[in-house]
């Protein structure tokens, strides 16, 4: 089995060649293919390459500023468009992690890879650090669907759940429904309207949820629209760079601080670890038919690698065909998680 590594527009590609190193080193029964620039690649990667690396040949990169639907058709040499025809053209290539641009990769995914049937819009699916130890929460969306109509956050719900269930051998995900009050009446229309599917659908929801309470730990899921998800993700991961700083600037005021502080080294470096993003890895791209994983432009050896890791612990588990069924029994029991393009 193939997985590929699109290391085309990302902020540090040797760092992503160095992850892709580490995991091939520890899933010697998978092939680890690096597409992007044949030189740069094997330049880094030297000669004491693990054997079961290839390399595929990609001189062109789809940036930031490039409008994604035509970047696909104007750049077919890119990074990513190689990485997506291949990712459809082979059955023997199980997924693709990527940290080129987001809009260019989740479109691709959309429109090339395609939604599993029944979903009407997939879902980017990011895991923060929570309150209790060793506990992550997935956020769903995060940042894929701008503007999401109720019965996309139910599916939203139902995809999220199997996500959590196969990482992390979670029987019952809890899922919070993210709101300005915890009341049941709280909320926009679009949010009423999602809590009522929400309740009917076979998952352990339990209500609505404030921002506050997102890393508190007793949430597994956490469902929303992209655009308020993505404002969660980054303003959480915002404020978290404001205490770090703050705490270091206070370490750094006096000589009694700094002296506390090597008393406290040990817990201080466990908290920075716990809040360092890169090590829970890149977002999955649920409800497409192959396995996308879209990872930060920065991804590092550390965020490279866990991304691998995953895809292959989803693909292990069966995540798509659990979608599928999962969206499917939905449909056929009439629940109103569709819409009229998405059974097509």
């Amino acid at each position: 089995m193939k997985i590929l590594i699109d290391i085309g527009g990302c902020d540090n590609p040797q760092k992503m060649i160095d992850g892709v190193v580490c995991a091939a080193k520890q899933f010697s029964d998978y092939t680890m293919v690096i597409v992007g620039d044949s030189s740069f690649i094997n330049d880094r990667l030297g000669s004491c390459a693990p054997a079961n690396i290839i390399v595929e040949h990609a001189p062109d990169v789809i940036t930031n500023d490039d409008v994604p639907t035509q970047a696909i058709r104007k750049k077919p040499d890119s990074s990513m468009v190689r990485s997506i025809n291949m990712l459809n053209g082979s059955d023997d290539v199980i997924g693709l992690v990527s940290a080129g641009s987001t809009g260019a990769l989740l479109t691709c995914a959309t429109l090339l890879v395609q939604r599993i049937k029944g979903v009407s819009r997939p879902v980017l699916a990011s895991l923060m650090p929570t309150a209790v130890d060793g506990k992550l929460v997935c956020i769903a969306d995060s940042g894929a669907n701008v503007d999401s109509k109720p019965e996309y956050l139910a599916q939203f719900a139902l995809m999220a759940t199997a996500y959590v269930k196969t990482m992390f051998d979670i029987k019952d995900p809890k899922v919070g429904l993210l709101s300005v009050g915890t009341e049941d009446k709280k909320g926009d229309e679009r949010t009423k309207a999602a809590f009522s599917l929400l309740k009917e659908l076979p998952i352990d929801f339990v209500g609505n949820m404030e921002a506050r309470d997102a890393l508190s730990g007793e949430y597994d899921v956490v469902v929303c629209d992209g655009f308020s998800g993505n404002v969660l993700l980054k303003s959480t991961e915002g404020t978290a760079k404001l205490v770090v700083g703050m705490l270091k600037q206070s370490i750094m005021s006096s000589a009694s601080a700094k002296i506390g502080a090597l008393f406290m080294k040990k817990a201080l470096k466990s908290l920075k670890s716990k809040m360092d993003y890169h090590a829970y890895g890149g977002a999955p791209f649920l409800g497409v038919k192959k396995l996308v994983v879209k990872t930060h432009g920065s991804s590092n050896e550390v965020s490279t690698s866990v991304s691998i890791a995953n895809i292959i612990k989803m693909h292990r588990g069966n995540i798509l065909e659990d979608i599928k069924s999962g969206i499917a029994d939905a449909l056929d029991k009439g629940e109103q998680i569709g819409e009229s393009g998405a059974k097509e």
